[in-house]
């Protein structure tokens, strides 16, 4: 299933007490859409700061976004969590809401083992009719989703792709390997060429917040076959990818929306803002 080459993993706005700010979450999808190319948004993704958000909130804000996005891009909603119970709950309440698809992430802190990671995912597979994108993160997640695994579940009719920080070697022999029709994105900014050299079908993606038609530009001109371009182009950008996780994730990449006077607000606890040394660094970027 196609959701686009370039998906953006939406950040969350937050006003001044830190509250979801409703009225920033439409100007911050148009601007996605219109300015920056996005062809899909992941909404309470790791990027929207999920750990921090409640279920309320996260509903509230995957309608929000559903509604103002009116069809002009793929919706995909960030309902994973470590507990298969509440994943299939929070995602069938997802999946009324009209999104085009869920975001499922690898269990996290209770380390399952590859059997208990198929059956987590086969378990809400069989719950839902959405499409599902798995996630693949072992930096956070501690687990990782083995290519086997991942391949396995690609024969799940509704698991139609898989978002994989794990490197090359795996998007390689998933992308290889999967079912007919399961689509492999990167979900690392810096992986965006190599990861579609290895035959993935894009990224999802935190700098296209803030370059996101020059990441349209690298991917047309790689499947174009100007590989030599999309080598320069990715050379270009590789310091904005690399340099929106000097900190953690979202703050640098809401740092550098606000300066681009989109205004997404800082960051919840135990995340923080940037340090003066760290704001410096992030606005020498653009």
């Amino acid at each position: 299933m196609d959701f686009g080459r370039v998906i953006t993993a939406m950040v969350t706005p937050l006003n001044e007490q830190l509250e979801i700010d409703w009225d920033q979450v439409g100007p911050l999808v148009d601007y996605l859409i219109n300015e920056q190319g996005s062809e899909g948004l992941v909404v309470c993704g790791t990027t929207g700061e999920s750990p921090t958000l409640t279920d309320e909130e996260k509903l509230k804000m995957i309608e929000a976004v559903v509604k103002h996005a009116n069809g002009r891009c793929k919706v995909i909603a960030g309902t994973g969590s470590n507990n298969t119970h509440h994943t299939i709950e929070l995602s069938q309440e997802a999946a009324k809401l009209g999104v085009d698809a869920i975001l499922l992430v690898a269990p996290y802190y209770n380390k399952p083992s590859q059997e208990g990671l198929y059956q987590h995912f086969k378990a809400v597979a069989e719950a839902v009719d959405v499409p599902i994108i798995l996630y693949n993160v072992p930096g956070r997640s501690i687990v990782n989703i083995d290519a086997d695994t991942t391949i396995r579940l690609s024969h799940i009719p509704n698991i139609v792709a898989t978002k994989d920080c794990s490197g090359t070697d795996q998007l390689t022999i998933v992308a290889a390997g999967a079912a007919e029709g399961f689509t492999v994105y990167s979900g690392d900014d810096s992986m965006t060429l190599p990861a579609l050299a290895v035959g993935c079908h894009g990224i999802i993606s935190v700098a296209s917040h803030v370059v996101g038609k020059e990441m349209q530009e690298l991917v047309e001109a790689y499947t174009s076959g100007d590989v030599k371009r999309a080598a320069r182009l990715n050379a270009k950008l590789l310091p904005v990818f690399t340099g929106l996780f000097c900190a953690p994730s979202p703050a640098p990449v809401k740092y550098a929306l606000n300066l681009k006077g989109v205004n997404t607000g800082s960051v919840r606890l135990p995340l923080i803002d940037l340090s003066e040394q760290e704001q410096a660094f992030v606005a020498s970027l653009f």
